[in-house]
């Protein structure tokens, strides 16, 4: 009996010394999964709130996610983040060019995600978790550097934390497959690529934007504001559009917002001190 008392004692000390993560509804709605609040002015620096998932949009592709256990997450890694000594523990990379990935990331980074796989066509598969985070990728073809395709070249990530399913959809090339959908799930944030040519065209970025329905779309990989505007003008008609001065925006569980929301929020480098 003193046996068993010690172990549950234990067992309760070594559940209050780990992040567990909260369940999502990315595959399978939960009953009474409560929605989700966002948008509050954060520093990327000060400390996560609780039951909050913080986004920062460093630049081009690249988006910091920060959790209130302490984990730092960069998309679309390039080694190189800003004038911080800010070591992220997990990275995710895709190749379709080299500014979405580096060949030389820190030994120190614990999980650096590639996209891709290690022989042409193979793909990957990523089910990292983390406790307080699930990670894990749905394999996209890619246009190669020689006019043909690559298929399974780039990935989409999709991090399960606090409840939420956030999906950075990288350097997209075409419009999800029916079983590609499915193994997505269900996005609450979605950040989505809107340059219009280099991955896909406006119109299939509407098409992709209208059927995953998320509650929080974060435009990314904009190069002007001609293409930006050109894809709030079309997706208007169906999503609120809210335009922010900030870079960084926290994101907690409680209740979605009554009409999906496009966010812009302005990129910049991580620097210490800000």
């Amino acid at each position: 009996m003193i046996r068993l008392a010690l172990a549950l004692v234990l067992f309760a000390t070594n559940l209050g010394a780990q992040e567990i993560r909260r369940p999502s509804h990315c595959i399978a709605i939960a009953d009474a999964a409560p929605g989700i609040t966002y948008v509050h002015k954060a520093s990327w620096q000060a400390p996560v709130p609780e039951y909050s998932v913080r986004l920062h949009y460093i630049a081009h592709a690249s988006f910091l996610l920060q959790t209130r256990g302490g984990l730092n997450v960069v998309t679309d890694f390039t080694g190189f983040i800003g004038n911080t000594t800010l070591m992220p523990d997990v990275v995710t990379m895709n190749h379709a060019h080299e500014t979405h990935w580096t060949a030389n990331p820190d030994p120190a980074i614990p999980h650096v995600l590639q996209g891709w796989g290690d022989t042409f066509g193979a793909g990957i598969e990523h089910h990292l978790d983390l406790g307080e985070m699930l990670v894990r990728n749905v394999s996209t073809d890619i246009r190669s550097a020689f006019g043909g395709d690559e298929p399974r070249g780039n990935s989409i990530f999709v991090f399960e934390v606090e409840g939420l399913c956030i999906g950075h959809l990288g350097h997209l090339h075409h419009e999800p497959t029916d079983a590609q959908y499915a193994a997505l799930g269900r996005i609450d944030v979605l950040m989505v690529p809107v340059d219009g040519g280099y991955t896909l065209p406006l119109d299939t970025v509407v098409r992709v934007v209208d059927r995953l329905r998320s509650s929080v779309v974060i435009p990314m990989h904009w190069f002007s504001g001609f293409a930006l505007e050109r894809f709030l003008t079309d997706i208007s008609d169906s999503f609120a559009v809210d335009l922010r001065a900030e870079s960084s925006m926290e994101i907690s569980l409680h209740d979605l917002p009554s009409r999906p929301t496009v966010v812009v929020l302005r990129p910049s480098w991580l620097r210490d001190g800000d």
